[in-house]
């Protein structure tokens, strides 16, 4: 097994070719809906019923997918190097599915669903769960309506401490299908470099920061990176 340490960060586009929609569309909309009303702090206050179907919907349609060639070539990697550690910003479950079971959800994730008064979360994806109204929760006195488990745009992401500690000490940092629009996501690369680290792009099309990094592989993740992961040390 590898010594290597190796970090890998994966955005949008891995779960697009699963079928799964990405908010930087071409139309700027995310499932038809624009970002400002079914994505930030602002929205589930104005309208949390509106979000709350959007997300239940979203929880649904997660069923539907399968992970692709480039989810199971990640799992793969993962054991064949004990130093692995893989970060998303996807809200999706498909790297578990594909076999990679110590994912880094920076984002949240659609399988569980959050307190709003304790913000303890549990998985919650029975059939009973995902309906269009309102699930409380069990850990408070008297029930809590339960929020989304997802960072919105104005929220802190997720386990940065641990993403911060994991990508300063990497030796390999690879992208796979991410724009480079989101902070803190899209800097990570410039912490990798700092740490003298190899940085590696796998992504559909030059994104904002492609020229941070040392190598770029543009096309369909699927088709690449089984064959990139093979050639890694």
């Amino acid at each position: 097994m590898s010594e290597q340490r190796i970090v890998v960060l994966t955005g949008a586009g891995i779960s697009a070719e699963s079928g799964i929609r990405t908010f930087r569309d071409g139309d700027g909309l995310w499932e038809e809906h624009r970002i400002e009303d079914v994505a930030t702090p602002q929205a589930w206050q104005a309208d949390p019923m509106f979000v709350w179907r959007f997300y239940q919907a979203r929880r649904r349609q997660m069923l539907e997918v399968e992970p692709n060639p480039a989810h199971v070539a990640l799992a793969d990697l993962a054991a064949r190097h004990e130093e692995f550690i893989l970060i998303t910003q996807n809200v999706d479950d498909l790297h578990e599915r594909a076999g990679n079971q110590s994912t880094i959800h920076m984002h949240g994730r659609l399988k569980t669903l959050r307190c709003e008064a304790s913000g303890q979360h549990a998985v919650k994806m029975g059939e009973g769960d995902l309906q269009d109204e309102f699930l409380t929760c069990q850990c408070c006195v008297e029930a809590q309506r339960l929020r989304p488990d997802i960072v919105w745009f104005g929220e802190m992401p997720m386990h940065m401490e641990e993403i911060y500690a994991a990508v300063e000490q990497c030796d390999i940092f690879l992208v796979v299908g991410s724009s480079g629009h989101v902070y803190p996501a899209s800097g990570l690369v410039n912490i990798a470099n700092a740490a003298g680290a190899k940085t590696i792009l796998v992504n559909l099309e030059p994104p904002v920061n492609a020229d941070a990094f040392a190598e770029v592989h543009l096309g369909k993740a699927g088709e690449i990176l089984p064959a990139l992961i093979e050639n890694l040390p």
